[in-house]
């Protein structure tokens, strides 16, 4: 179910992908998303946590726990997951013709302790303002895509028509009367593109499609494990009926603005997790996890090391090799470049000067605990720190 807007971002990014250097990182994989019922039943989503990790492996992890309360009799209904196609040069390659989504991996569903079937095939892309309509393709009739079509459209060979096209993931959930949970989890490949080292998509809004029309008990939370993470959220206003809270390992939040007026929420998060909980939630919006050097790319106050990723270092703006040149605060940039792995993991600097730079770093965090243990320093890092001596 592609909105509007996600169509023009991913038709912005990859005008711009052709345009830059970082050409082949400008891909859209696909997004997360909520299971909905495929016919009408009186079931309400009484209670769910997602949780989303994000790590340096490209991947995000979504764990699932739901509580449905069914309000009449036991029933057995047809659930959907809907994971839209690749939008992505070469993607036509990957096309399944069993339905199983190129970039989604070990997806399971337990509902009530018990794991259930999953049937797959290609359906025709949901829109935001109609239900989603499971029917399956006949891939005998819509054919493709190829290398000349939209890379997420199918062709029919007996009337040229096309469409864009869905995987969908079903099974069969029987309902008691009452209580019952459902535990959801698969890994989905984090999109990237310029100025986007990942950018980790997931709708919302289908939740509304239970018979409650809400979700009465919801919490979010964002992992970040064996590493730390810079990202912003859209400051969309359902986010500001409650407040995040960093639960676990060190983490930061506030209001980023950008130049052009638009607010964020900024995290700072290192082997950390922050939570947002709200009641009687009704989702207006999905919403994207994205790394902070989008937004703070055309902000004037930038610095070095404003963004650091320690997955993919890209510094932004420009490159390690143009930012080693001249000096920042006094202090020569190769300086700074070479300790960012150091400062992302909490070394307390004793030098005044490295001190005080860092100290202004939104992200930077200090833990006198760190006994400065480079073993799990990324191989990119190793070479950041090389190339600066």
């Amino acid at each position: 179910m592609r909105t509007w807007k996600q169509k023009a971002w991913m038709l912005v990014m990859l005008l711009a992908v052709s345009l830059l250097a970082r050409a082949n990182d400008g891909v859209y994989y696909v997004s997360g998303n909520q299971i909905v019922p495929l016919q009408e039943a009186d079931i309400a989503v009484t209670k769910e946590v997602l949780t989303i990790t994000i790590g340096d492996d490209e991947f995000a992890r979504v764990d699932v726990q739901y509580e449905f309360t069914n309000r009449g009799k036991a029933k057995t209904i047809d659930v959907g997951f809907e994971a839209t196609a690749p939008y992505e040069p070469g993607s036509e390659s990957n096309f399944s013709k069993a339905g199983q989504h190129p970039d989604i991996f070990d997806f399971t569903v337990e509902m009530n302790g018990t794991k259930l079937p999953i049937r797959n095939y290609v359906m025709r892309e949901s829109e935001e303002e109609k239900p989603a309509d499971f029917t399956p393709l006949d891939l005998n009739v819509w054919q493709g895509p190829t290398a000349n079509d939209e890379w997420t459209s199918l062709t029919n060979k007996n009337t040229d028509e096309t469409v864009l096209f869905s995987y969908a993931y079903c099974f069969k959930a029987a309902f008691k009367e009452g209580k019952n949970t459902v535990h959801h989890t698969y890994r989905y490949r984090m999109s990237n593109g310029v100025y986007q080292t990942f950018n980790v998509p997931y709708w919302l809004m289908p939740a509304m499609r239970w018979a409650n029309h809400q979700i009465d008990d919801f919490t979010l939370r964002i992992k970040v494990e064996k590493t730390a993470k810079q990202f912003c959220i859209d400051g969309d206003e359902m986010w500001k009926a409650s407040q995040w809270r960093v639960t676990e390992g060190a983490g930061k939040v506030h209001i980023l603005k950008s130049d052009e007026g638009s607010e964020f929420f900024e995290f700072s998060l290192r082997n950390g997790t922050v939570e947002w909980h709200s009641a009687n939630f009704r989702p207006t919006s999905n919403f994207n996890i994205l790394s902070a050097e989008n937004p703070l790319f055309y902000r004037n106050d930038f610095k070095i090391g404003r963004f650091y990723d320690r997955g993919t270092i890209w510094l932004c703006p420009g490159d390690p090799e143009n930012q080693s040149k001249g000096s920042t605060d006094g202090i020569a940039n190769k300086r700074i470049l070479r300790n960012l792995p150091y400062a992302s993991r909490g070394y307390v600097f004793k030098d005044a000067q490295l001190k005080a730079y860092f100290t202004k770093l939104w992200w930077y965090m200090p833990d006198p605990s760190w006994q400065q243990d480079t073993s799990d320093f990324t191989e990119s890092e190793r070479k950041l720190i090389n190339s600066n001596k």
